[in-house]
């Protein structure tokens, strides 16, 4: 018997798809001409793509830097590609532990052979679904010290979870961390009916239905947390660092980070 995952090369993958809208290489013919497509419809996939990412490394550098954070637990990897949580959080302190967290085997092979983390910190994976909050957080404490703040990161990942699943995924994994944790996430947002349009031919072909939202429904899983500035708003405005102010690429994906009381 062959060892790891089999992958099927005739199906989409949204992972895969994502991964070839940040210019990565973990993709292949079916996936291309899937996002392709998408991109046909909306051109603006790979800035909210790329604007995704670059989201990630200015919250988790805040994080560490500003925030003192040094635990992470970040669910939906996605596949490897260039500045992953790990790499941003380790940079900055080498002590960092950081937890990931998903459901398919393909990404979870691509993580373990690629996301290789210090020799001061730690990095793991696990293999579950965000849908079952009570495995993640059990697995992930093998890892991290839930007395101790953790970051929580749910960056792209909420749209793939039904309307009236997302609020208590979120408040069961955020109940689970201690006083002084942060949740960071971004999501694609309703804003614009070329985007609406393209998600909905990208869904008709794809393996995991993603549901845009609008941004009042973002916020929404920000309640009952400290909301940091500038609050709940487009990825590129959440703190550009100084080449990037003024850009307004990307800005139907609405993000936030906000810490826990």
């Amino acid at each position: 018997m062959p060892d790891g995952p089999q992958i099927d090369t005739t199906r989409t993958h949204s992972a895969r798809i994502w991964n070839y809208w940040l210019g990565g290489k973990d993709h292949y013919p079916v996936d291309r001409a899937a996002g392709d497509q998408v991109a046909e419809h909306f051109p603006e996939i790979t800035d909210l793509a790329r604007g995704g990412r670059e989201f990630l490394i200015r919250a988790v550098t805040h994080l560490t830097e500003e925030a003192g954070i040094r635990q992470f637990l970040d669910i939906g990897t996605g596949m490897p590609t260039a500045n992953n949580t790990h790499e941003v959080a380790q940079a900055v302190a080498p002590e960092s532990r950081v937890v990931y967290v998903d459901n398919d085997p393909l990404v979870l092979t691509h993580a373990r052979a690629l996301l290789v983390g210090t020799e001061e910190g730690a990095t793991d994976y696990i293999d579950a679904d965000l849908r079952d909050p009570g495995k993640i957080i059990e697995s992930a404490a093998q890892t991290l010290d839930l007395d101790q703040p953790v970051a929580l990161m749910l960056m792209g990942i909420l749209g793939h979870v039904p309307d009236d699943e997302v609020l208590p995924v979120v408040r069961r994994l955020m109940d689970a961390l201690p006083s002084g944790s942060y949740l960071a996430s971004y999501d694609g947002s309703n804003t614009s009916e070329a985007y609406n349009q393209a998600i909905e031919v990208g869904n008709k072909q794809g393996d995991v239905p993603y549901l845009l939202r609008s941004p009042e429904d973002i916020a929404a899983r920000f309640e009952g947390l400290e909301l940091l500035d500038p609050g709940v708003v487009p990825c590129p405005l959440w703190r550009p660092r100084p080449v990037e102010v003024g850009s307004h690429r990307g800005m139907d994906q609405y993000c936030g980070v906000a810490r826990k009381p």
